[in-house]
């Protein structure tokens, strides 16, 4: 029975490509769009083929893959280089705004959902955009460097102001747990620092091929290891997947190329498609139906709140049109939403028809988003704008 619902799973996964590849270039849609559509037909409100309950292990390691290798492309330093600054004020910018808007716009100052939702409009979907900027061709470019850079702080802020503001503790509770938390973690990132390991590099280096595969075994051992203590501690697993890729960053060599293929082929060949359909099955399209104008309200909100401010603080170091590209890659999000909107109802502060309308928003950020930027970018290139190399 569960291969049954499994099947189906893996079929969509699988078709998904077919149907990206044959889309025309200049308007083919991001693969994670047509993954969330593909769950929503094969979903209890559809077909009703399968559930998000019946994969729901499989798809919890697809979300872990999917925020461990957001993690493992963040650099441990960026808050000290110029384009990490200008992320962080951009965020922390967005955040400030979101609260101030929601406070207006919510009559009834329902502080908990207020709370949720300005995270949620603070987001960006760095594990999402990181495809999409190599694919436009825009990964090695400096406008590229700042998406990437602000899409971190956009990753990790919200993460953190979850963990915080949302966990199952207390906020001083939850303060406490987390530098806890933190300082384990950055102790067994600074391992490698402290001590060589030559020989433990070299003792896995020859079990990283053939059958033993051991470098992905001890990835695998850190990743559940990380999700089932931020779990346990409280925290939403994102936190302990985002941290999981920080800390093997630093204990994998920089260079490792094969072993970076590895792991997007693990990830995206396995389990992230998963956790797409999966949460396309999650949906509650009838929430959503009944209130059809409030996905695209969220999804204006998320240009304002979060694509607005790259507009003022990138405005030294980029040019008008590369700045509304910048700005509508920072609007794009969606993984971080889905398990904001999963915490958030679990907790209490969301009702379910909210929280699908969110996700709703999401889904169109990563639909129109990227191609109002391609189309942006197609009306003559990114500008030839100089950023300080640590923005890369």
């Amino acid at each position: 029975m569960e291969f049954e619902k499994l099947f189906p799973v893996v079929l969509v996964a699988a078709l998904t490509l077919l149907v990206v590849t044959v889309m025309p270039r200049r308007y083919r849609l991001p693969q994670v769009v047509v993954l969330l559509a593909g769950g929503v037909v094969i979903g209890p409100d559809a077909l009703a083929l399968s559930s998000a309950q019946d994969v729901s292990l499989l798809s919890d390691l697809g979300m872990g893959f999917l925020f461990l290798l957001a993690g493992y492309e963040l650099d441990p330093g960026i808050a000290r280089q110029p384009a990490g600054r200008l992320g962080m004020r951009a965020w922390v910018t967005s955040l400030v705004l979101a609260a101030a808007l929601l406070w207006v716009l919510n009559v009834d100052h329902d502080v908990p959902a207020s709370t949720a939702i300005a995270i949620a409009l603070s987001t960006t979907a760095l594990g999402v955009l990181i495809p999409i900027l190599k694919e436009e061709g825009l990964a090695t470019k400096p406008i590229g460097g700042y998406v990437v850079a602000g899409g971190a702080i956009g990753e990790l802020g919200p993460i953190v102001a979850m963990a915080v503001l949302l966990g199952t503790r207390g906020t001083v509770g939850a303060l406490v747990a987390l530098l806890l938390f933190a300082a384990a973690v950055v102790a067994l990132a600074l391992v490698p620092r402290r001590f060589a390991m030559d020989r433990t590099r070299q003792f896995l280096a020859t079990m990283s091929d053939g059958n033993t595969q051991g470098p992905m075994r001890f990835t695998l051992v850190l990743l559940v290891a990380l999700l089932a203590n931020a779990t346990f501690m409280g925290f939403d697993a994102v936190l302990g997947a985002f941290l999981a890729g920080m800390v093997l960053r630093a204990w994998s060599p920089v260079d490792n190329e094969a072993f970076e293929a590895k792991l997007d082929t693990v990830g995206w060949g396995v389990f992230i498609p998963i956790f797409f359909v999966s949460s396309g099955m999650g949906l509650e399209i009838d929430a959503i139906a009944e209130r059809l104008w409030l996905p695209f309200a969220f999804a204006g909100l998320l240009l304002v709140v979060r694509g607005g401010p790259a507009l003022f603080w990138y405005r030294r170091v980029l040019g008008r049109r590369d700045r509304l590209r910048v700005g509508l890659y920072s609007a794009t999000t969606l993984p971080l939403l889905v398990a904001l909107t999963q915490l958030a109802t679990e907790d209490g502060s969301l009702d379910d028809a909210t929280a699908a309308c969110l996700v709703g928003a999401g889904a169109l950020t990563v639909l129109v988003f990227p191609l109002l930027s391609r189309a942006v970018g197609s009306r003559g290139g990114t500008e030839d704008t100089q950023v300080p190399a640590e923005a890369h």
